[in-house]
């Protein structure tokens, strides 16, 4: 038998595998905001989805909604192709995702899977794929951040776009001491990512935020709220134990916590290249309907408040020409925000309505 037919055997079996899974059924509502509001499946299109052992029964939920849509999708679940973590994206997901109109990566992130995601949405961005981003995905996340009405949540983005977009500073500060100011490039593009996703801009869900890469930030930031990629899992929400940094033409400068480990953790993944310390997403999130920040970055940073992230500017988004191998979200709580000194929020609440 061919390798590329061992393949096919491979997710053929993984998409019985899902279609006979039980799940919980309250993960139903969230799958279908998912497929149905979100990415806008038709019947007509084909679908990839992309999971691993630790999300099946997710995946599952996801697979029913595609499965009563009756439109055409494949499955992998990346055990079974590749060995984790994953060093590049397996070969034959690439060629399934050139075939697809639309992608769904329900999967836990494993250290140093960064690369093999950005080989995932170089085809995505290439092939205009309509990406749903689900990295570390859980139960609690299904139940809350993807049951929001991202109806509203999109027109309270584009509210907050309308209001950046000619903006030349924002400013931001929290009671635990933050204290920021971004300078804006008028070069560079804000993308709103709200959970209505489109061919222009794959986004994650849960969605709310919209970001830019910033001309320059600096100031102080204290990190009261989470860490993204898997320092997160490994970190949790730092509400007890922040991590204060400092920001000096655009590039981290001090690191400090109670917490040692993180510290060094935090610092040693923001030096893995020349601009992984560099501010590359300055971001405001904007999903109302979150109460608070939970220890799950993917549904953390679209918490309402201000949002950054060293590393990959996501330049074929934004318009920045620079290039990092990483890309680390951190976030705050409680934020004031001021838009060329206009404030637009107050300890962590909307002034401006969709």
């Amino acid at each position: 038998m061919s390798l590329m037919n061992t393949f096919s055997n491979t997710a053929e079996q993984s998409k019985r595998q899902l279609n006979q899974l039980a799940f919980d059924p309250e993960l139903t509502p969230g799958a279908r905001n998912a497929v149905r509001v979100c990415l806008r499946v038709e019947p007509t299109e084909k679908v990839t989805v992309i999971t691993d052992e630790v999300s099946l029964e997710i995946a599952a939920a996801l697979v029913r909604e595609l499965e009563e849509l009756g439109c055409r999708y494949q499955t992998w679940v990346l055990e079974d192709v590749a060995k984790r973590p994953l060093s590049d994206l397996p070969l034959p997901i690439i060629d399934d995702l050139e075939t697809s109109q639309v992608s769904i990566f329900a999967v836990q992130a494993q250290t140093n899977e960064l690369k093999s995601r950005m080989q995932m949405t170089d085809v995505v961005n290439r092939r205009k794929i309509r990406h749903a981003h689900m990295v570390n995905i859980n139960k609690r996340i299904m139940l809350e951040g993807m049951r929001a009405d991202f109806q509203k949540v999109d027109r309270l983005s584009v509210k907050v776009l309308e209001t950046v977009l000619k903006a030349k500073q924002i400013r931001a500060t929290t009671p635990a001491g933050t204290n920021l100011v971004a300078d804006l490039n008028p070069n560079y593009r804000w993308v709103k990512t709200s959970g209505i996703i489109s061919t222009e801009k794959w986004g994650n869900l849960p969605g709310g935020e919209v970001f830019t890469t910033p001309g320059e930030v600096n100031g102080t930031f204290v990190i009261d709220g989470v860490v993204g990629d898997y320092l997160c899992a490994k970190f949790g929400a730092l509400k007890n134990s922040p991590l204060t940094i400092q920001v000096k033409g655009n590039r981290l400068v001090e690191a400090h916590s109670a917490n040692r480990e993180l510290q060094d953790d935090f610092w040693a993944y923001t030096h893995t290249d020349e601009n992984s310390n560099r501010v590359g997403e300055f971001a405001i999130g904007t999903n109302i309907e979150l109460k608070d920040v939970i220890g799950e970055i993917l549904q953390d940073e679209k918490y309402p408040g201000v949002h950054i992230a060293f590393g990959n500017p996501y330049g074929a988004h934004t318009g920045a020409e620079w290039y990092s191998s990483t890309h680390i979200d951190v976030v705050g709580r409680n934020f004031d925000i001021w838009v060329d000194g206009e404030q637009i929020m107050r300890d962590g609440q909307f002034l401006i309505e969709a």
